[in-house]
């Protein structure tokens, strides 16, 4: 504000200001007062009932915790032939080995001429690994009925088969490739 208007100010409550002088013993008078009103308030604030805060607080976490715990053991665990017996889990990792270095060669040998058959075969693959999921499915069903263990080996030995078979029509293809080229020179 300026200067004017804080004079203004004053001059228009000039008349409204509380100019007496307090009676005797008015700081002593307040002070009883004072002190009187900050007992009543302590009294006050011991008063109140139980604080529930607290065990609301852990009533929940409980609560939540069993929710979880619950939910947790609701979903069955999906079992592969890894989890049926440890000489399962042996013949589960021959066959993950032998199909991963077997689908390494193929693309080793991927070329024009190839490329055809070995894209065939990788759907062909593809789709006996969707098979293969839902047979891990019916597994965790059954509860490790043999024949499903047996589709599931079955499902490797096949895949292995197919890339095996397609190794060989590649071997085929390159030997008439240089047989042709040989009877053009």
């Amino acid at each position: 504000m300026k200067k004017d208007s804080l004079d203004s100010l004053f001059d228009n409550l000039k008349d409204q200001f509380d100019i007496e002088t307090p009676q005797h013993n008015h700081e002593q008078r307040f002070l009883e007062k004072l002190k009187a009103n900050d007992t009543t308030s302590t009294e006050i604030k011991k008063q109140p009932g139980f604080n529930w805060k607290p065990f609301l607080a852990i009533a929940a976490s409980i609560v939540i915790c069993f929710g979880l715990f619950t939910t947790l053991q609701q979903q069955p665990k999906e079992y592969d032939l890894a989890s049926v017996s440890p000489e399962m889990s042996e013949t589960q990792d021959f066959f993950t080995i032998t199909i991963e270095n077997e689908l390494k060669k193929l693309n080793k040998e991927r070329s024009p001429l190839t490329d055809q058959i070995i894209n065939d075969a990788l759907v062909q693959i593809q789709q006996l690994e969707t098979d293969y999921q839902k047979l891990k499915t019916d597994l965790t069903e059954s509860g490790k009925n043999q024949r499903v263990i047996y589709a599931m080996i079955s499902n490797f030995q096949t895949r292995i088969d197919i890339l095996n078979t397609v190794l060989e029509q590649i071997e085929i293809v390159k030997q008439f490739k240089s047989n042709s080229n040989e009877n053009i020179i």
